[in-house]
């Protein structure tokens, strides 16, 4: 018998990633994943890059490397914060292995055994699993389509006295929603005022479709009561593993100690090929491609949606990102329409794993990103067909 540490009680694998052994079937049709689709990243130039710098500073990249990170890639995040009003320097930055280090960063440099982490409700799964590991007790915070209820966050963190709020402000994971600017600088007002920091997770936010573009929670900060994310998972390739934590010097310092005993650093070839291709100018350009690719997809499932679907559905705006979120009618189980989606080979998430203390099984999550067009129309006829008589 394995003598587990306590803080594996009443953790369980993701369900995402349970869902996903079932899509070893390349015959299924997959809405399932949050993945960027594979045609997006820029895999040639990265194959250039990467040849071009091994070459030139094989020695240093294949050493070991600081742990905070590779200093030009590390100014270069610094230049994109300050174009969206964030004052930072050198102290205020640590490489990440992909923004999801910094959940366990976040975790492992705040929490003890039974403290409150605020979440949205719903919120990402990834999260959930993370925040569970290390003991905390996770209170959901109420959204609506304009996100978080500033009302209920400011009574939730009386109650609880929690030590930070985990937020994705644009166009959120699962329910695609963002929050408005008129309540991004009260929110970190109301956190800064009760001593809360703030997690802000911003994986999507270059992915934007209509609507327009909106100020980051850490624009706000003047107190470093924010830590943001960032990511260039979604904008270059989830593969190479490369974020980053912006935040109050002493926390990045702390991050620093914690990130020594995980990896020691982010693996140094994927922080210079990031470098290299921000350097390059060629980001900008390739986002605008792979969001009018995108944009196209989530218009043809919405089109479809309201086409195929029962009409006594809701779903919820989306502005950009990945995600497609519905709230079909009270008593409908999305579990059980899971099991029978994937006998006729299609396959999406139940939406109850996004909230962190369940519930909610009419909600499913449907991602437009990964399958072509075609399989967009196939899939979501099979959708609608298992709807019928099970709704």
């Amino acid at each position: 018998m394995n003598n587990f540490a306590e803080r594996f009680e009443g953790v369980s694998g993701s369900a995402i990633r349970e869902i996903f052994k079932l899509l070893a079937n390349p015959n299924i049709i997959s809405f399932a994943g949050g993945n960027p689709s594979p045609d997006s990243f820029p895999k040639e130039k990265l194959a250039e890059i990467a040849k071009r710098v091994l070459l030139e500073k094989g020695e240093s990249i294949l050493q070991y490397g600081p742990t905070k990170g590779y200093m030009p890639l590390m100014e270069e995040i610094l230049d994109i914060a300050k174009s969206q009003g964030i004052e930072a320097g050198p102290n205020n930055i640590i490489i990440t292995s992909g923004s999801s280090q910094g959940l366990e960063l976040m975790s492992k440099t705040f929490v003890d055994k039974g403290d409150v982490i605020l979440v949205e409700s719903p919120t990402f799964i990834g999260a959930i699993q993370t925040f569970k590991t290390y003991q905390a007790n996770l209170v959901a915070v109420d959204t609506d389509e304009e996100g978080i209820l500033l009302d209920d966050l400011e009574k939730k963190i009386k109650k609880h006295n929690p030590k930070f709020l985990y937020v994705i402000p644009t166009f959120q994971n699962p329910s695609g929603v963002t929050l408005i600017e008129e309540r991004r600088e009260k929110l970190v007002q109301i956190c800064s005022k009760h001593g809360v920091k703030i997690l802000e997770d911003d994986p999507y936010g270059d992915l934007r479709f209509s609507g327009k573009k909106v100020s980051t929670l850490k624009s706000f900060d003047t107190d470093n009561t924010v830590v943001r994310l960032v990511s260039f998972s979604k904008i270059i390739s989830p593969g190479i593993r490369v974020g980053a934590a912006i935040g109050g010097a002493e926390i990045i310092s702390k991050f620093e100690l914690c990130k020594q005993g995980m990896d020691v650093h982010t693996t140094n070839l994927a922080q210079v090929m990031v470098y290299e291709y921000l350097k390059s100018g060629e980001l900008k350009g390739h986002i605008a491609e792979i969001t009018e690719k995108y944009k196209g997809k989530k218009e043809l499932m919405l089109s479809l949606i309201e086409k195929e679907f029962p009409k006594n559905i809701k779903i919820s705006p989306c502005d950009g990102g990945l995600f497609i979120w519905i709230t079909l009618p009270e008593g409908t189980n999305t579990l059980d329409l899971f099991k029978k989606a994937v006998e006729k080979k299609v396959a999406f998430v139940p939406g109850t794993h996004f909230f962190a203390q369940g519930g909610n099984e009419n909600t499913m999550r449907l991602n437009f990103s990964m399958v072509s067009e075609q399989k967009i129309e196939e899939g979501i006829k099979i959708l609608a067909e298992v709807m019928k008589g099970n709704i």
